[in-house]
Parts: structure tokens; sequence; C-alpha cells
């Protein structure tokens, strides 16, 4: 059952991508569990909004394997499937694999939490159950690239700690809004889609956004993030964008 803070900045009554995105990730990390696998790679399908309330979770195996595994999962609420995902468990290696292009020193944490300015968005929810320490970008002021620290105040689920993709999930959906191009007073951008993909787990309970959205003339957007920790990028985030004057 979605409490009020899992509601998203477009409406109280429906989801942010985040916790619905989240929650597959530790379904799919829990389905027939290989503690000799990691789940790499999510692609989440938001088929519609998902309601705050009641959901239902399926996951099957798309394709099983030593090396690497395919899952499905198809979240449902009253019947209507609201989200599709697929998730690639990949195996860990025998031997030693060098790390390339993940270290680096990403900016400090600022001292403070921003006080985040997103039109007349519903802050009540999600929005509120995020810690943001805005490096740039202007807390959602300001309509260009931007970077922030994140972490959640709350957790995905009573009782457990998420996982470091369930985690990365949660926040990456937030892409879009932390490199917002265009004033979501005038203008509704929505994501129809989030893929995150780690080459490595972030550790720690910070995480970096640096987002950029592109927007075409038809009305399409893209949001790529780049995700660190505090040692330097861990992954990276995609999100493809239906764009509409409001």
């Amino acid at each position: 059952m979605a409490t009020a803070a899992t509601a998203g900045p477009w409406s109280p009554h429906a989801q942010h991508g985040g916790p619905p995105s989240a929650l597959t990730a530790r379904a799919f990390e829990l389905h027939e569990a290989d503690p000799g696998q990691r789940l790499a790679r999510v692609t989440v399908d938001i088929m519609r909004p998902v309601p705050v309330g009641k959901i239902s979770l399926r996951v099957r195996t798309v394709r099983p394997g030593r090396r690497v595994t395919l899952l499905e999962a198809v979240m449902e609420s009253d019947g209507q499937e609201v989200l599709h995902a697929r998730g690639w468990r990949i195996v860990r290696p025998d031997g030693e694999v060098p790390a390339i292009g993940t270290a680096g020193t990403p900016p400090a944490i600022p001292a403070a939490a921003g006080q985040f300015d997103f039109g007349r968005a519903h802050t009540a929810g999600y929005m509120s159950a995020i810690e943001w320490r805005f490096v740039s970008g202007g807390a959602f002021r300001e309509h260009a690239a931007g970077s922030a620290w994140t972490r959640p105040l709350i957790p995905l689920l009573a009782g457990e700690r998420p996982s470091p993709m369930s985690r990365s999930l949660l926040v990456a959906d937030s892409g879009s809004g932390v490199g917002a191009a265009l004033d979501p007073a005038k203008f509704l951008y929505i994501n129809v889609d989030l893929t995150v993909v780690l080459p490595r787990d972030p550790a720690g309970e910070w995480l970096l956004l640096e987002s950029a959205t592109t927007i075409g003339a038809d009305g399409t957007g893209l949001t790529e993030s780049v995700l660190s920790d505090t040692s330097g990028r861990c992954g990276g985030a995609m999100q493809t964008l239906l764009v509409a004057p409001r």
C-alpha cells in the first residue's frame, strides 16, 4: 500500500516514478535470488499514472543463466497495468576486473538543505520525503542543467534498508526535475520511462544527480543524469519525456 509520501509533483493522487521503480528493483533482487549476480540495469516503462494506494507486482524470469539473467515485472492497480520493467542481473567476476571511469572528485555536499521551488507542484509527498542539497540549478528555480545531492528521509519499506539499485532508482527519476529545462508552471514534462545502469554499487547514504535535458520542437525530451556517490561516478540514468504547454 503506497502512502501519501510517494505522491509526485503533478498530482497528490499519482505516485512519483521513483518509489514504484525502486520497489520493482527490490522484487528483481528477491526473485530467484542468486548471490553470485548483481542487478546492474533496470528499465522502467510507465504505462499510466501509478496511483497512491494499493498496487500489486508480479515478476518472472525471461532468460535464466549462469552469467546473466533477464527479469520482467508488471505492476497493477485496480486491474490495470500501470508499469512494466525489465532488469539484467550480471554475474560477479571470479577474478579482478579493472575499475575504469568510476573514480573522481565529486563536488562537496552543501552544508544545508536547499529550499526548493517547483512552481505550483504538489510538494507535500515525495518532494518532501527526499533531502535536496543543490550544487547548481537553483533548487528547481533555474531552468537549466543542474546537480543536487539527494538522500531519502524515510525508508522505501518500513524496517528495510534499500539496496543500492533501489536507492538509485528512487532518486534518479528526479533527474528531469533537477535538470529541468522549462518552467513547470508553463509546461508539463512527464517521463514515460527510466533507465538506470550501475557499473558499481553506490556507497553511503548520499547520491549526486548531475542532470541535463534536451527538448525537441515535436514535444519529446531527453534527460540524461550522471550518478555519483562521495567517491566518484557510479552510474547513469536516462528518461524520455512527454513535453507540452500547460
